[in-house]
């Protein structure tokens, strides 16, 4: 299948416009081209326009809903593993076309380890200006920015800004947790120190796999809730316990509660537990398979909310069985399914293995009930 057929291109949208992106970089990361001291010494992103002024609506107020939101993928030219924005550009419309609520850069599915300060920028303009010029200015993007230092977490909040994003998403540091002054204090430290000085507000990301173990309790997010530019948390850890206990807490900090347009988020970090996160209190999911399916994700949030719960728990089934195969493939497995599906994808960046005909063939199947699921939606 070719690449993005599934997705019609709206008059005057990014297809016409969109290699004319004023950011140096341009369509390639140039990885080969610029020493790393050359390419991390430029100029922040904001100076980096040629003749060509951020558009207003870069830095409009978007409001973090209840809904689905999708961790995006950065995808690279298949030969010299270079920034490909134009697929970049393209999925974040298709996303943006199913219905989904908001969009998060940088994170593991966007395999931000993998980029340097430049393309993490490069990559959170293209998916901004992508959907400003599709008509979906209204859609949030959200940035991961998590580091190991203060300081640089601080310098990630600040180039998400200037780059088009509206919040950012942030691991706790965790290189040097046995150092950690003890009950937390060093982790709350953490947080408001880089909430007081980002000039966008802060997700708090627990996730414990992702950080040697340290796992966020309920008791630490609450108090950290508190803060007026700590605006939510994604729990990836899957304690619908913990998440049922922040969204009561912060539920009740609040003083005239509006579950349309909560001050604090809670989203479930996995589309296998998006019902129980929904019964827990939460407000939805910021979940890794909606790259590949993000209909059935949305349909099984819709479903719930519509008082429609065996056709809900029917859908859930699908979607959590298909999960698990993202789960064990992570960002290898999600880029093959959405080749074999999509018809694009490539490969994950080195030194992350292209998969084995064998892998491909596994996985494609492990999609195919999902991948119905959402053609027929």
């Amino acid at each position: 299948m070719a690449p993005h057929l599934d997705v019609p291109s709206p008059a005057g949208s990014f297809t016409t416009s969109f290699d004319r992106i004023p950011f140096r970089a341009a369509t390639s990361s140039g990885v080969g081209r610029d020493s790393p001291a050359s390419a991390e010494s430029r100029s922040s992103l904001s100076s980096s326009f040629e003749g060509d002024s951020v558009d207003e609506d870069f830095h409009m107020t978007r409001p973090l809903i209840p809904g689905v939101y999708v961790p995006t993928m950065c995808f690279f030219d298949e030969e010299t593993e270079d920034v490909d924005t134009n697929t970049i550009a393209r999925h974040a419309v298709r996303l943006a076309e199913a219905g989904v609520t908001g969009i998060a850069t940088q994170g593991s599915n966007g395999e931000a380890v993998h980029l340097t300060h430049t393309e993490r920028e490069l990559v959170t303009f293209t998916t901004r200006k992508a959907l400003n010029e599709a008509g979906f200015s209204h859609i949030p993007v959200i940035v991961g920015c998590g580091a190991q230092s203060t300081r640089e977490t601080i310098r990630y909040c600040s180039e998400a800004w200037e780059a088009g994003g509206d919040y950012a998403l942030i691991l706790p540091p965790s290189y040097y947790a046995p150092l950690f002054a003890p009950s937390s204090k060093t982790i709350e430290d953490y947080f408001v120190t880089v909430a007081d000085a980002s000039p966008i507000p802060i997700i708090i990301y627990n996730y414990p796999g992702a950080v040697n173990g340290l796992d966020l309790t309920s008791d630490v997010i609450i108090n950290l809730a508190q803060h007026p530019k700590i605006v939510g948390v994604k729990l990836t850890c899957g304690n619908t316990g913990k998440l049922n206990r922040v969204v009561a807490a912060t539920r009740k900090q609040t003083k005239n509660y509006d579950p349309d347009r909560p001050e604090f988020l809670v989203l479930g970090g996995s589309a296998d537990f998006s019902i129980q996160s929904l019964i827990a209190g939460g407000h939805g999911i910021l979940a890794g398979l909606a790259n590949i399916t993000p209909k059935s994700c949305i349909k099984t949030i819709e479903l719930y909310k519509a008082g429609k719960y065996l056709e809900a728990q029917k859908v859930q089934e699908v979607v959590s069985q298909g999960d698990w195969v993202a789960i064990q493939g992570g960002v290898v497995g999600v880029k093959a399914g959405l080749q074999a599906w999509m018809g694009y994808g490539g490969y994950a960046r080195s030194p992350l293995p292209k998969p084995t005909a064998e892998q491909t063939k596994s996985w494609k199947e492990g999609f195919k009930e999902l991948v119905q699921l959402e053609k027929s939606l």
